[in-house]
C-alpha cells in the first residue's frame, strides 16, 4: 500500500504540473511580450534542437512517433485489461492508476503543444516581423492581380518539363531536393524569412494524408515539415515552401501560404515558380470566381493549355477525398483547434491569403494593365 500511494503521488505531482502550464499559458496568451520571449527563447530553440536530432534519419520520425503512441496506448489498455480480470479484488486500484496514468500522458501531450507551437500563434507573426499587413481590397485590384498571376503562371508554364501526355513532369524526388533554395531570395527582400532550412520529410503514408485532405504538416513534437508524397506533383513545392515557413516559426496559415507564395515564385527553381503561380492563382481565382465570376471566366480562359490540365488533374485527385466522411471529420476537428489556439476564421482563415497577395502584387498588377 505504501509503495501505491508513492506512486500515486508521483502521477498526481506530474499530473499538477502539466495542468499548471497549460493553465500558465491560457492566463499568458493574450501577453504578446510574454508569447514572444516563450517563441524565441523556448520554442525556436526547442524546435531547433528537436529538428537537429529527427533530420538524421531520411524518413519521417512524425509517423514513427504516431505509431509508438498508437502501439503505447493499445497496450497500455490491453495490460490495464489483463490486470483486472487477474485482480478483481484490486479493481479500483487497477482502475484509478490507468485513469491517472491516461491523464499524465494526454496532458503531458497539450502542454507540450502549448508551448511548443502554441506560442507561436499569440507571438508576433510574419506581419509584424515584415512590415506588410493584410487590408480590404477593392474587386477591381483583386481582378488585376488575378490576371497579373495568371500571365505570370502561363509564362513559367513554358519552363516546366512535361511528358509525353503534357502532364508535370518534375519528379517529386527532385523537388524536396531543391528545397533548400526555396527561400534564398525571397530572404533578401524579406530578412525574418531566412532560416536554415531542413528538407521536408517524404511521408509513407501519403494516402493517409490525403483522405484527411493535407498536402503537409509541420511536426512540432520533432522540428519536421513533413509532406503528402502521393498528390499531385504542380502543387508540391508550394506545399513545400508552406511548411518550411512554419518550420521558420509562423504558425498563421494565411501567412505561411503568403510566405510560399513569396519564396515560391521567386526561387530559381522552374518547378517552385510555376508551382508558386499555381498556388497563388487558385487562392486570387477562387475569391474572384465569389466576387465576379465574368472577370474570374475572362482570366480562366487566357489560361495555357498546360495549366488547365493540371488543373483538371488537382481537381480529379482530390474530388474522391473532398466527398468522404473522414475528411469532413477531420477538417472539423482541425477547425476546432485553430480556433482553440486564436485562429477565429479556423479553416476559412486559408482564404485570407488573398488580401495578403493583393496588397502586395498590386502596385506590380496595375502597371502591367498601365
Amino acid at each position: 500500500m505504501k509503495k501505491m500511494s508513492k506512486s500515486t503521488l508521483v502521477q498526481l505531482l506530474w499530473i499538477s504540473f502539466a495542468a499548471a502550464l497549460m493553465l500558465l499559458f491560457r492566463l499568458k496568451r493574450r501577453d504578446r511580450a510574454f508569447m514572444n520571449a516563450a517563441a524565441d527563447r523556448f520554442a525556436a530553440p526547442a524546435g531547433r534542437a528537436l529538428s537537429s536530432v529527427s533530420y538524421r534519419v531520411p524518413w519521417s520520425m512524425m509517423e514513427l512517433v504516431i505509431a509508438l503512441a498508437v502501439l503505447a496506448v493499445v497496450s497500455f489498455l490491453l495490460w490495464t485489461g489483463i490486470q483486472l480480470y487477474r485482480n478483481p479484488s484490486r479493481r479500483r486500484e487497477i482502475l484509478l492508476r490507468a485513469v491517472l496514468w491516461g491523464l499524465a500522458a494526454v496532458l503531458t501531450v497539450m502542454a507540450a503543444a502549448d508551448w511548443l507551437w502554441g506560442v507561436a500563434y499569440y507571438a508576433d507573426g510574419l506581419q509584424e516581423k515584415s512590415g506588410m499587413y493584410a487590408e480590404d481590397v477593392s474587386l477591381e485590384d483583386l481582378a488585376a492581380v488575378t490576371r497579373y498571376a495568371a500571365a505570370n503562371l502561363n509564362e513559367a508554364a513554358a519552363e516546366v518539363p512535361r511528358d509525353g501526355d503534357g502532364d508535370f513532369a518534375v519528379s517529386r524526388e527532385e523537388i524536396l531536393a531543391q528545397a533548400d533554395a526555396a527561400y534564398e531570395t525571397i530572404a533578401e527582400e524579406i530578412p525574418c524569412l531566412a532560416y536554415d532550412d531542413r528538407p521536408p520529410k517524404p511521408v509513407r503514408f501519403s494516402k493517409v494524408m490525403s483522405h484527411l485532405r493535407l498536402t503537409g504538416v509541420y511536426f512540432s513534437y520533432t522540428g519536421e515539415a513533413n509532406v503528402n508524397m502521393d498528390c499531385p506533383a504542380c502543387l508540391l513545392p508550394a506545399t513545400v515552401a508552406h511548411e518550411l515557413a512554419h518550420q521558420r516559426g509562423f504558425a498563421s496559415e494565411k501567412e505561411c501560404n503568403f510566405a510560399a507564395v513569396l519564396a515560391a515564385t521567386t526561387a530559381e527553381d522552374a518547378a517552385y515558380r510555376y508551382s508558386g503561380w499555381l498556388f497563388a492563382y487558385i487562392h486570387l481565382g477562387n475569391a474572384l470566381y465569389a466576387a465576379d465570376k465574368a472577370a474570374w471566366q475572362e482570366i480562366r480562359e487566357s489560361l495555357a493549355q498546360e495549366v488547365k490540365r493540371d488543373l483538371a488533374v488537382n481537381n480529379a485527385y482530390w474530388k474522391p477525398y473532398r466527398e468522404n466522411g473522414i475528411s469532413e471529420g477531420y477538417q472539423n476537428l482541425y477547425d476546432g483547434y485553430l480556433k482553440n489556439y486564436g485562429e477565429s476564421d479556423g479553416v476559412k482563415s486559408y482564404g485570407m491569403v488573398v488580401d495578403l497577395l493583393t496588397v502586395y502584387y498590386r502596385d506590380a498588377a496595375r502597371q502591367s494593365l498601365s
